[in-house]
Parts: structure tokens; C-alpha cells; sequence
């Protein structure tokens, strides 16, 4: 269960299911079977998630747009943004510190982390670029517990540890590497390459 006291793998779905609102609907109602059916997803398993989150839902009509937005968003906290850093101020690092998207879903990525001293004192779409030795401070100062991982595999879990040492309780890994980290610290790892394999598998079927 997470902190809500909503089943996790429930957590884990309701950035989607708000992104399709946003993107999809502009209908006043929508339904979990229109939503089950436009994502791939079982209907059954939408219907509990939804029920878990808003209990706004009426037989044969669905749910108000705007109320279940705002349900959703509500338990994202997307009103109160969680800030996230960055370590590893390299080509990918540089392009999520440019993107804005996250926005959406309550996370503002708020600067960057380097080895690197021609990269620190930088600033990348006016996120600035920090050394790692002010790494502590800086997390401490601003309330920073998630940190995306932008780092070469060889280096990823020597960073990981020292980014759990530091107070990070939430990784996003884009190494290629499997990273060990603690009980309770939470780990959502992120494949371009395996992901780019399955897109080409597709493209070939």
C-alpha cells in the first residue's frame, strides 16, 4: 500500500489514466469501459482502480470528467510539486531538464548534478548545473527526495548509494545497470534500449 492507502500497483496506473484524460476527453462523463477499452486494459481492473480513488461513479453514466481529473490529480499531488534532480548532466540528463511535461503529473525536475567541473556552475534550460559536493545541501535545502539516474552503467550503482546516502528515497534509473538499494527505498528503472528492441520487433511483425 502507499501512503494514501492505495494498493501501489493502482499508484502506478493513475498517471495514465489522467494523461488520457487529459489528452482524449473533452465529453463531460467518461467511463471505465471506455477507458479500459481505449487503453488495452481490463475493465475490471479500471473499475477497482477508479473506485479506489473517487467514489463519484454512477451506474450506466461513468464519471464526471472534471471530478475524476481532479480526484486523480488530487492523489498525484500535481497542485504540489515534488521537486527532482538530476545526476548526470550528459545528453539525456541535459534533455530531461528541458522537459516540461512532468509538470502535468507534480514532479519539477529543479536542477542538475555533475563530476564533471566545466558542466558545474552551468545552467541547461535555466536548471543549474551543481557539483556533486553540494549534493547533501542542496537535496536537504529544497526537500529533495527523488533523483533521476542519467549515468554511464559502470558508475550507476557507486551513485546510487551515494544518492541514498544523501537522503534519496525515490530513483529513477536510466543507467543500463540493476541497481541494489536498501529496503524502502523505492527504484522505477528505465530500459531506452529495451524499449526501442520491443518498438522494433513491433515494426517487424
Amino acid at each position: 500500500m502507499g501512503k494514501t492507502g492505495i494498493r501501489r500497483a493502482t499508484l502506478g496506473r493513475l498517471p495514465m489514466y489522467l494523461q488520457y484524460i487529459l489528452e482524449n476527453v473533452d465529453s463531460p462523463t467518461i467511463s471505465a469501459s471506455k477507458i479500459a477499452r481505449d487503453l488495452g486494459l481490463g475493465e475490471v481492473q479500471v473499475r477497482k482502480d477508479l473506485s479506489m480513488i473517487c467514489d463519484a461513479g454512477r451506474p450506466k453514466v461513468g464519471y464526471e470528467t472534471d471530478v475524476l481529473r481532479g480526484c486523480i490529480e488530487s492523489i498525484l499531488g500535481t497542485h504540489d510539486l515534488t521537486p527532482v534532480v538530476i545526476i548526470g548532466a550528459g545528453r539525456l540528463g541535459q534533455a530531461l531538464l528541458g522537459y516540461n511535461g512532468f509538470l502535468e503529473f507534480g514532479l519539477n525536475i529543479i536542477a542538475g548534478f555533475d563530476n564533471d567541473p566545466d558542466k558545474c556552475g552551468t545552467e541547461v534550460f535555466g536548471k543549474k548545473i551543481y557539483s556533486l559536493s553540494e549534493f547533501r545541501d542542496y537535496c536537504a535545502e529544497n526537500g529533495v527526495t527523488i533523483a533521476a539516474l542519467t549515468v554511464p552503467a559502470g558508475e550507476a550503482q557507486k551513485v546510487a548509494d551515494f544518492a541514498v546516502e544523501n537522503g534519496i528515497t525515490a530513483i529513477w534509473n536510466f543507467a543500463p545497470y540493476k541497481i541494489s538499494v536498501p529496503d524502502g527505498i523505492c527504484v522505477k528503472q528505465e530500459n531506452l534500449a529495451l524499449s526501442l528492441a520491443h518498438l522494433n520487433i513491433s515494426a517487424k511483425e
